[in-house]
This record gives C-alpha cells, structure tokens and sequence, in this order.
C-alpha cells in the first residue's frame, strides 16, 4: 500500500511542500508515497499555487478519508488538523516543526521533529544525512516554504538553520534574489480583492484544543492593514460565523508584515482571557499586537497558558 503522505488541513505553502518533499524522500529510501492534500488543487491558497507553478511541482492529491490508509503526517501532529477518521489509519510517520500534538499511535513510528522555523528545513536535514538526492524542483518548494514560514527571516521562530537552509536552496535552485522571491509570495498571500471573507479566515486557519475548549486561529500577512480596510465589518462578521460553528473562541490575525506586528481580531466567549494572554485591550473588534508574528510561536503558547491547557 502506498503511503499518503499529507499536511494540516487548510494547508499552507510548508504542508503542501513538506508533502511533496517527503513523498519523494520515501520513494528514493524504498517506500512507495505520494503526496497528498486536505483541499482540492482548485482550493489550494494563492500563495501555494504560485509556489508550485513557479517550480513546476505538480499539486498533491486530494485525500478527505484517511481510514484504512498508511499515513505520514508532515507539519502537524494535531487530530483536530488531520484528515476524517484518522483514527482508523495506520500512522507510519510524523515529521514536524510544532508542538507534538495529540495523535497515538499503537506501535513505534519514525518521528522527526526539531524546533525551527518550517517542516522544509527539517526536511533538508533528512535529504543530507541520507546522502537523499534533493531535485531542483522539490528544493524550490522548500525554499518557498522557509521563507514564507519565517516571514523572509522576520518571525520569531526562525532560526539559525532556517537561514542555513535557505542559503543552501539557493544554490540548489539557483534564485538569485530572494526578497524578491519573497515579495512575489506575499503578493500572492495577501490578495484579497473578490475573496469572500470567510474564504480569508480559512486560508490559513487551525483549530486547538485549549483545556477542552476549541479555539480556531487563522492568520493572513499582508504588506499593510489598509489592504482590508474596506473588508474589516466582513472579516469580523465571518469570524463571529466560524466561532458559531461550534467553537469557544475564533482568533483572526492580520499581520503587518512591514510593520511587524498584527491586528488581532477576536470573537470569544470569555474575551477577557484573550486579553489576559496577550496583555492587551480589545477595542470594538480587534487589539494591536505589536510584534506578533508567530501563530505557532506567539499565540498558541500564550493562549495554552490562559486556558490552562
């Protein structure tokens, strides 16, 4: 049976890559893979899409059912993030960049996780102490993922082997430029012009389990706020929409990337625990948060606190 390789639900560049880039990395190590998604290719986000025509990478498969299926998880570990019935899989593999998360597991299973910036640096790693031959269109991918990750070196979650990595990419790949490669992934990221609000909040989007409390963060980087300004009542509208939908708290980050911090907005049954994680003051739908970057980082950590998770 071939092993499905997949990524969070919702996924970004580093789901959609690190699936690419794992599946292949099974295949030259002797275990058929292939690499798969949560999302068909037409819903894929802007920014992925750019990524994968850029580099010639054709978009994983589609998987909402992963019973009866050998499964390799890549950039999460968290059930609430995997596919439908991912209790009836057989989970052979987790490789990460996050927390680990609340998937078990009834026997041994290779786990590779390290605390950086993006599961394509991870990946990196695994290609070179495996003497893995990394094609120049998978190295494409991963290099759009670090860089996306990171925020082009910006979030608080990068790291020393995330720039090590990128630099080794670069050769690979032979960009030259990669502010400039950045800057055309967030141009895709950030476009909102004729995209239903609630699509926005689930571009990037994952649920938490916060002490027995859902808790939803989405996030989007725009190069500056005044990109949603004439959305903000529809944004706030669609977050109070997804938290009806059967969850205690929804977070909605708008990141500035320029400025380097966000606009969080937040419909919350207790709000003031909201508050109390980011020591901040909700006025009328959001607080700035000045520095805030990281959902991973910055957010998750401070809301498990307040929740007691």
């Amino acid at each position: 049976m071939s092993v499905c390789v997949v990524g969070h639900s919702n996924p970004d560049t580093d789901s959609v890559t690190s699936a690419i880039a794992f599946a292949n990395f099974l295949k030259a190590t002797g275990t058929d893979a292939k690499a798969c998604m949560q999302i068909s290719a037409e819903n894929l986000n802007p920014e992925s899409k750019v990524v994968l025509e850029k580099f010639g990478l054709a978009a994983p498969e589609e998987i909402t059912d992963a019973a009866g299926k050998d499964v390799a998880l890549v950039d999460f570990s968290d059930i609430a993030q995997a596919p439908a019935n991912i209790g009836d899989a057989n989970i052979v593999a987790v490789v990460d960049h996050h927390k680990i998360g609340d998937v078990v597991t009834s026997s041994p299973i290779f786990f590779y996780a390290k605390p950086v910036g993006c599961t394509g640096t991870v990946l990196l790693e695994m290609y070179k102490s495996n003497n893995v031959d990394l094609p120049k269109d998978i190295a494409g991918g991963m290099l759009c993922a670090i860089l996306s990750d990171t925020v082009n070196f910006k979030s608080p979650t990068c790291t020393d082997a995330d720039k090590a990595a990128v630099a080794e990419l670069l050769q690979i790949t032979g960009v030259t430029d990669q502010d400039a490669l950045f800057m055309e992934m967030l141009k895709a990221k950030s476009s909102v012009a004729g995209v239903p609000a609630k699509d926005l909040i689930f571009r990037d989007y994952k649920d938490f389990d916060m002490n027995g409390k859902k808790v939803g963060i989405g996030q989007i980087e725009l190069a500056s706020l005044d990109q949603v300004a004439d959305i903000r009542d529809a944004l706030f509208n669609a977050v109070g929409e997804v938290k009806a939908e059967g969850r205690h708290s929804v977070l909605f980050m708008l990141t500035d990337v320029v400025k380097e911090g966000t606009d969080l907005m937040v419909v919350s049954d207790e709000p003031a625990i909201i508050e109390g994680a980011f020591s901040g003051k909700i006025e009328g739908q959001s607080m700035w948060v000045d520095g805030m970057m990281s959902r991973k980082k910055q957010v998750v950590p401070s809301l498990q606190d307040a929740f007691g998770a």
